[in-house]
């Protein structure tokens, strides 16, 4: 029942989360991966990283929708009126009608307007292309996102897969043990209750090795749905943690506090508050004139006692404008510079409680990798002297020194240690790979 409880907890930490599956073409079968090839499918089948290049994509339209802005534009209008009855002017000279009453006028134009002075679009144009930069470093950290969750999914896919193979290790020393037993039981060499006791301890192992496979077979499926590979695809991983042991040194998490500027949510922060600075200059531009020119070409004819446009007489006519706007005064332009201003100390009140919480969440990831790497050379040794010891108690049992509960308690120490020895390297693994996201680190 204690190893039950033990692989218990190891099941917990294999519970699915709610991932959003988008199934890509892929034929069934086996596929062998490691580490690197996991997160290289990952990165081009998950979903998440197809939405961030479309998000860049449609960011670059808004650039060239922006400069577009300084092109010009020209639009043309036609309209027919009839005049049922029409105005008069009356004046000391007497009364002069404005055209005639039940007449038709047709009228076509076109209009040519080009910006030539319109700082508001000069600015947009920078905006636009600071905004692109904010959006490929969204991606940049939906990327370093991924592989950090695929990197973990692995690993917890290799621990559960050590495990297994510790419970089946561990059952096939219960199996044995039981033949012995039972064999001397069948010659009276031994009590019934040193048979119950190793056969109780051979049915626990083999739960346990049932629960085992179950995180396995839970593991592997959440790192098929990051990777983006369908169910009918069974993945072969041939990796194991202690391939990790030599590479657990400190050295991976020694770092400075600048650092921390390559990490992806501090430069977001940075780019939000270089587009506030922007929208300040653009709110600015209000309060700047702009000049326009406009040309207009007009073909028109008036007072036409019929509906049979063809045959008006029409008369062109064309004008050129240059317009100039000046603001004198529009209360809510000082009031947007005032928000404007609130948002950027906001903001920087938020980078600076975000670097503070991510430098003790380095620091916390250090201590817990050094921890780990302590636990693992004291847990390494811990299995050596388990199995010498299992080793000790199965020779002294064979030759009547020795009791089963001690065999028993032999065995459960051996599992429970080599169960606490992948712990340690899978938790130095994980820390490192919260470490390399925090830092904004990108894979090798």
């Amino acid at each position: 029942m204690k190893i039950r409880n033990v692989f218990s907890s190891f099941l917990l930490a294999f519970s699915l989360s709610a991932f959003a599956q988008q199934e890509v073409p892929a034929s069934a079968g086996t596929l062998d991966i490691d580490l690197n090839k996991a997160i290289e499918i990952a990165l081009a089948e998950n979903p998440t990283m197809v939405v961030a290049d479309k998000e860049i994509e449609l960011k670059k339209v808004a650039d060239k929708e922006a400069w577009q802005n300084l092109l010009p534009s020209l639009d043309a209008n036609l309209s027919l009126s009839h005049s049922i009855q029409v105005a008069a002017i009356k004046t000391q000279m007497g009364e002069f009608k404005m055209g005639m009453d039940g007449s038709t006028t047709a009228m076509g134009a076109l209009a040519l307007q080009l910006p030539l002075f319109a700082p508001a679009i000069y600015q947009n144009m920078k905006l636009t292309k600071e905004d692109i930069l904010l959006a490929q470093e969204k991606a940049r950290g939906s990327r370093l996102d991924l592989i950090k969750q695929v990197t973990r999914a692995y690993y917890a896919a290799l621990l559960a897969k050590d495990s297994y193979e510790v419970m089946q290790k561990s059952l096939k020393v219960s199996e044995e043990n039981f033949n012995v037993v039972s064999s001397k039981f069948d010659v009276g060499k031994v009590s019934e209750y040193d048979k119950i006791s190793a056969d109780v301890q051979r049915r626990n192992m083999s739960s346990a090795v049932v629960s085992a496979e179950t995180g396995v077979k839970l593991s592997l499926l959440q790192l098929k749905v990051l990777m983006g590979v369908t169910e009918n695809v069974d993945l072969n991983i041939t990796d194991n943690l202690r391939n990790y042991e030599n590479r657990m040194t400190l050295a991976e998490a020694e770092s400075g506090l600048s650092e921390l500027d390559n990490n992806s949510s501090i430069k977001q922060i940075d780019y939000n508050a270089m587009l506030l600075r922007r929208a300040r200059k653009i709110q600015q531009t209000n309060f700047m004139p702009t000049v326009a020119m406009q040309l207009s070409y007009q073909y028109q004819s008036y007072s036409n006692p019929n509906w049979n446009i063809f045959n008006y007489h029409y008369s062109p006519s064309s004008t050129i404008a240059f317009a100039v706007t000046v603001p004198i005064f529009k209360a809510s332009n000082w009031t947007k510079l005032k928000s404007n201003k609130i948002q950027q100390e906001q903001l920087n009140l938020t980078r600076q409680n975000t670097v503070n919480q991510l430098s003790m969440a380095v620091e916390s990831y250090r201590q817990n990798m050094a921890n780990s790497i302590a636990q693992a050379e004291s847990n390494r040794e811990a299995v050596r002297q388990a199995t010498k010891a299992v080793s000790i108690m199965g020779k002294r049992y064979e030759v009547g020194h020795g009791t089963i509960l001690e065999l028993n308690q032999s065995e459960t120490a051996l599992t429970q240690t080599e169960l606490t020895y992948n712990q340690s390297i899978y938790d130095f693994l994980v820390n490192k790979a919260d470490l390399d996201y925090t830092l904004g680190r990108e894979r090798q």
